[in-house]
């Protein structure tokens, strides 16, 4: 069994915080927010009718962007809370309860995506394991696009140093989802990576 993840500790403390979360969201989308932000980029970085793997989908908002767009969507999140909202608001997308650090559905995908700040949930052991799980599972010219921002206990160059050990190298460094120039002091990282 791996390391909990900083989320599965949270819920743990506070059953109800998945649910408050979920409707953080939806009460956003009602409002008409703009919540398809990372969608763009990564539907931008694919061919039309791609495969794209949703890594930390939470309740679906970004891979039900990309089924939209065209794209066949497999969306992977631990907190099972999560999954039934996705399956609820967005059917369509195949959604799976998983742990990423034990990664293995037995396919490839031209495209990854982890946003909301997913890796700095993650358990410190296990990133790497996570990093290196997302490599398996892109096909060779696949892209992972994974954001996430700075104070959270994961320093941007660890995280690349981490990426690099798992089968990762960087295409493109943003500092946001709408394609701003990284800037290694920067409050955000979007890594565009490609399997080495």
């Amino acid at each position: 069994m791996t390391e909990p993840s900083a989320w599965t500790q949270i819920t743990q403390a506070d059953p109800g915080h998945s649910a408050a979360y979920v409707q953080r969201f939806r009460t956003l989308a009602a409002q008409g927010a703009d919540l398809a932000g990372e969608a763009r980029l990564v539907d931008a970085l694919l061919p039309r009718g791609a495969r794209v793997l949703d890594a930390g989908c939470g309740p679906g908002r970004v891979g039900a962007v990309l089924a939209d767009a065209g794209h066949t969507v497999v969306g992977v999140d631990g907190d099972p809370v999560l999954i039934a909202a996705a399956e609820e608001d967005h059917p369509g997308p195949r959604w799976i309860v998983g742990d990423l650090a034990e990664l293995d559905l037995g396919e490839q995908f031209d495209g990854i995506v982890c946003a909301g700040n997913v890796m700095a949930f993650l358990a410190p052991s296990t990133r790497r394991e996570v990093l290196r799980r997302f490599a398996a599972h892109l096909v060779p010219d696949g892209r992972a696009a994974i954001g996430f921002g700075a104070g959270r206990g994961y320093p941007f160059e660890e995280f690349l140093d981490d990426a690099r050990a798992g089968g990762l190298v960087p295409d493109v460094l943003l500092s946001t989802w709408d394609l701003r120039p990284y800037a290694p002091d920067g409050d955000f990282l979007v890594a565009v990576l490609r399997r080495v």
